[in-house]
């Protein structure tokens, strides 16, 4: 097995089956309809809201993770909670709460500022209520602290990963769904956000980054190396600029990678595949082929 044939398997392993893409719309857009209908008086299962996260930016892998969408709320609500004492942004979640307990009745929903969470049985639908600014940002409710509201801007995020995607011949996503398997396998304590932003970072300068699946053993060792010189450092989120600490708790699991990354290239090096898929199980588990 090449090295191109082991990755095309992994990232056709990590795709969404046809029936786990079609009962994620289900329950996305059931979400959407029900607040449509609540808010605007309209039946309508994508007006005023959009997918945010991983289905928005088209970076989804399979196990199935949370959807997040994002819903705009009318003006008239933000006016009407502002009269309001106590901390109007957890009254805000509780209101939208109820308006979705109302229809699934049977579902143990949860609001945990920014996000109301819609767990269905498949996977889960984080719905983040929000208000349009006159930036052209949004508005999102934080309920810590006596309340706040924070800017957001998903379409700057969306943004960033596609220019980068159209810059690296469509390796970006591929990096980012590659190594959420990482994430997701070997139980790193980072968010999928970070990996993201840091794939983008690592990309703008490889000088591979425009090649086909034979470089990706190679694409995959120099971003874990990457990585872990993050360790300890600031990320700037698109659009707002807001910085988010990275720490250091998921250090020790990159560079654990990062080693079997390299005993695996040089596996590859040296026509072992058996040997280099072994290594490769160690970071990805069995979603990709051993020889």
């Amino acid at each position: 097995m090449t090295v191109g044939q082991r990755f095309e398997a992994l990232l056709s392993n990590i795709t969404l089956t046809a029936d786990q893409r079609n009962g994620g719309i289900t329950n996305h857009t059931g979400v959407r309809s029900c607040l449509n209908s609540h808010y605007y008086g309209v039946r309508n299962d994508y007006s005023n809201s959009m997918l945010v996260g991983s289905w928005g930016k088209s970076t989804e892998v399979r196990p199935p993770r949370d959807i997040d969408v994002l819903f705009v709320l009318p003006d008239s609500v933000y006016w009407r909670f502002q009269n309001r004492v106590g901390n109007r942004q957890s009254q805000l979640l509780q209101e939208v709460k109820g308006a979705l307990a109302a229809k699934y009745s049977r579902t143990n929903i949860r609001g945990d500022g920014p996000v109301v969470l819609v767990p269905f049985a498949t996977y889960s639908v984080e719905l983040v209520p929000a208000f349009k600014a006159t930036t052209g940002q949004y508005l999102i409710p934080i309920t810590t602290n006596g309340g706040s509201y924070k800017s957001f801007d998903p379409d700057a995020e969306i943004a960033k990963v596609m220019n980068s995607d159209s810059a690296t011949n469509g390796n970006t996503r591929a990096l980012i769904r590659v190594m959420k398997r990482w994430q997701d396998f070997c139980s790193v304590p980072m968010k999928s956000f970070w990996l993201e932003l840091i794939a983008i970072d690592f990309l703008s300068w490889w000088q591979y980054r425009q090649n086909s699946t034979t470089y990706y053993d190679y694409m995959v060792r120099d971003f874990l190396s990457h990585l872990v010189g993050k360790s300890g450092s600031y990320l700037s989120v698109p659009g707002t600029g807001e910085l988010l600490w990275l720490g250091s708790e998921w250090k020790s699991k990159a560079e654990s990678a990062h080693a079997r990354a390299l005993k695996a290239c040089k596996f590859e090096a040296e026509n072992m595949p058996y040997s280099a898929g072994d290594e490769w199980q160690k970071i990805f588990g069995d979603f990709i082929p051993k020889g």
